[in-house]
């Protein structure tokens, strides 16, 4: 119960983030800045929530295996949602009015299980939830639902559905966190520090595929430094936790 708990709180902010673009549009360049942040927090949590405890816990090929097999994956399925009209999710420009609903629910599912269900694995110690990590999820999570929420609207896309398709992510990442946990619970640290590998490799390829972009084509010169504060913050709270 815990592990649904802290995913659904952890993902909470994409409801959030859509509540904040509904009640008053933001200006795209803002948006894309707050994109760049979120980006920092994910890549600092990448490298010393996710990457550093998995080789600490195992050793490099098992590093190696479970980055590669994230990106992969990641990227197939990905690159089936593309086709299947979901590649502009999270673009806050509205070119969202030329997907298919279908699939723009599902790529938004694919972003964020790979962190849902890291989530759930922290707790697998018994020492509480990683607060690094809830941080991170939840700060990331923000802009992502800010800038797709900005660009559903844009499309046309009714807010009833725009707030349906953020409380069925959240349910669903709840559960993924849930999985994380129990499917885990009973493994060795390698099999832990592989699960972590993997969701590594999936969100560092998520990044670089939907928020990266998205952030640098509206956020001009200051994303770079923007993402840069993100990762400081989220590196900040790693060392206090």
């Amino acid at each position: 119960m815990s592990a649904l708990l802290w995913g659904l709180l952890a993902s909470s902010s994409l409801i959030v983030g859509a509540l904040i673009v509904m009640a008053r549009p933001l200006p795209q360049r803002l948006v894309a800045l707050v994109m760049a942040f979120g980006a920092g927090v994910l890549i600092s949590a990448v490298a010393y929530d996710l990457v550093e405890d998995a080789f600490d816990e195992s050793n490099g090929w098992v590093l190696l295996t479970g980055l590669t097999a994230g990106a992969l994956t990641f990227y197939v399925g990905d690159l089936l949602i593309d086709r299947l009209g979901g590649a502009d999710r999270k673009r806050s420009t509205g070119v969202q009015a030329g997907g298919a609903g279908a699939a723009i629910a599902f790529g938004t599912v694919l972003d964020g299980i790979p962190e849902s269900v890291v989530l759930g694995t922290t707790l697998v110690a018994g020492s509480g939830v990683s607060v690094a990590m809830l941080a991170a999820v939840f700060l990331s999570n923000l802009p992502e639902a800010m800038s797709a929420t900005a660009g559903l609207l844009k499309s046309g896309t009714s807010r009833r559905t725009i707030l349906l398709l953020w409380i069925g992510t959240t349910a669903v990442a709840g559960v993924a966190s849930w999985a994380g946990w129990y499917f885990v619970g009973d493994a060795g640290g390698g099999t832990v520090a592989l699960v972590q590998a993997f969701a590594a490799g999936a969100l560092l390829t998520m990044l670089t595929d939907t928020m990266v972009p998205e952030a640098y084509d509206f956020g001009g010169p200051s994303t770079g430094l923007v993402t840069v504060l993100g990762f400081s913050v989220a590196f900040g709270l790693s060392t206090l936790a």
